[in-house]
């Protein structure tokens, strides 16, 4: 017994199917956050020389830790300290009311 499907009957078969597995292949992957880098490809991440880098973990300047003897660092500590050393930019300079005048 041979069936033929229509396109869209097809179609919708795979959306099902997509849908039902998205939840497991999502708790079988890493997010982004959960990047691990190395010195050299964090130095790549934040466009520095690895020195730099080696020179910042060795400071305690910048999130690190230690698998084993390998110096890692976790990509969501990076970009909240990447976040902690933002400065905010001044308000504009408002002239006082009295200055204007005796212009």
């Amino acid at each position: 017994m041979k069936t033929e499907l229509e396109q869209q009957d097809i179609q919708l078969i795979a959306e099902k199917v997509a849908e039902t597995l998205k939840p497991l292949l999502n708790n079988n992957r890493y997010t982004e956050d959960d990047m691990i880098f190395t010195p050299e490809t964090l130095a790549e991440y934040l466009k520095v020389e690895p020195s730099w880098v080696y020179k910042q973990a060795s400071d305690k300047k910048i999130p690190h830790f230690k698998s084993g003897k390998y110096l890692r660092f976790k990509k969501s500590a990076i970009d909240k300290w990447i976040t902690s050393q933002s400065i905010e930019p001044l308000p504009p300079y408002k002239i006082p009311s009295k200055i204007k005048a005796a212009s």
